[in-house]
């Protein structure tokens, strides 16, 4: 049973960034660039690492939950509502109130500090989408079930944690009726300031998990405070956007070194993340999760990317075993008919 469940967290970590980059192809295209040429390249890059990733997961008569993976769904859950409070009510907005509570558990209970960010993710939610406590509680808890089945898939990947708070949102709304949040494009003709930004943000969460020894967590929420205050103060015209897309990148720099293994390929991911930024900004507007999904679908693709000719040579030589097998089968026949 366990392993069943599994399967389907494994398949709901595919279909969530998908979901977001085929529905950014089909928003209308910039004259400059089309913008579903980023989604449908991501796609393309990342079913690499898709193929391969359904090996690692358990069989299917594999131990079923515990108490522990109990804790994390509720804590999920309730990383979901207390953002949400922060967020709208105390009127932190979405950025700093997720940042604050990652920054929080990280350093305080760093046992669940994983669980609570990815149900703050949930907590960025707007409003206008989901309106009341009740619909966060029920994204939180989809997401916490979501995050304890996909315990052994995609590993080490950054915004894998908001994959599953959009999972859990995209779900809701299509239980509840509810929609996402109207909103337009940014212009393409942001991507000089927009992508660098990616870039630095996620390496300097690289920076701070190696070299001041900060969790991947804390890295990240720690970028995400001082660009959820640094940005509105000091560009006031573009601060809150710059404040997103570094938040955004962060999760990038969340990735392990078995995942995206020196600070090059993690700026090539936050290089990804940027322009795919653009790309999806005019669709799921207000979705908890949508920031860490396509922080998730730039780091996949980077690796699908990286790992393409260790899969070309691993399918060439498996054609090369098959055919010799082959011919060996139709030699020996050939020898058995002429005795």
């Amino acid at each position: 049973m366990y392993g069943r469940v599994q399967v389907a967290g494994y398949v709901a970590l595919l279909v969530t960034p998908a979901a977001l980059l085929f529905s950014a192809a089909r928003a209308p295209a910039n004259p400059l660039l089309g913008t579903g040429v980023v989604p449908l390249g991501i796609v393309l890059a990342g079913t690499v690492v898709a193929a391969t990733e359904r090996r690692r997961l358990a069989p299917f008569d594999a131990p079923s939950f515990d108490r522990a993976d109990a804790v994390d769904a509720l804590a999920v859950a309730a990383g979901a509502i207390v953002t949400y409070v922060l967020s709208v009510d105390a009127g932190l907005g979405p950025v700093l109130a997720s940042a604050l509570v990652g920054l929080v558990v990280g350093r305080a209970a760093p046992r669940i500090d994983g669980p609570v960010y990815c149900g703050s993710f949930v907590g960025m939610v707007s409003p206008a989408v989901f309106p009341s406590f009740e619909s966060v509680a029920l994204a939180g808890l989809i997401a916490g079930l979501a995050f304890v089945a996909t315990a052994q898939s995609f590993g080490g990947f950054g915004g894998k944690y908001g994959t599953l708070a959009l999972f859990g949102c995209a779900s809701t709304t299509a239980l509840t009726g509810s929609d996402f949040a109207a909103g337009g494009a940014l212009e393409w003709g942001l991507a000089p300031v927009i992508v660098p930004t990616a870039v630095v943000a996620a390496v300097a969460t690289v920076g701070l998990r190696t070299r001041a020894g900060a969790s991947a967590v804390v890295a990240s929420a720690a970028v995400g405070v001082v660009a959820g205050v640094g940005f509105p103060l000091a560009v006031p015209a573009l601060g809150s956007t710059l404040a997103v897309v570094s938040f955004c990148a962060s999760f990038v720099g969340m990735s392990s070194a078995e995942r995206l293994a020196s600070i090059w390929q993690i700026a090539g991911a936050g290089f990804l993340c940027g322009l795919v930024f653009l790309a999806v900004s005019p669709v799921l507007v207000g979705a908890g999760g949508k920031l860490g999904t396509t922080a998730f679908a730039s780091c996949v693709a980077l690796a699908g990317v990286l790992e393409s000719p260790a899969v070309v040579r691993s399918g060439v030589h498996r054609f090369g075993s098959t055919q010799n097998g082959q011919s060996d089968a139709l030699e020996n026949a050939a020898m058995s008919d002429d005795d």
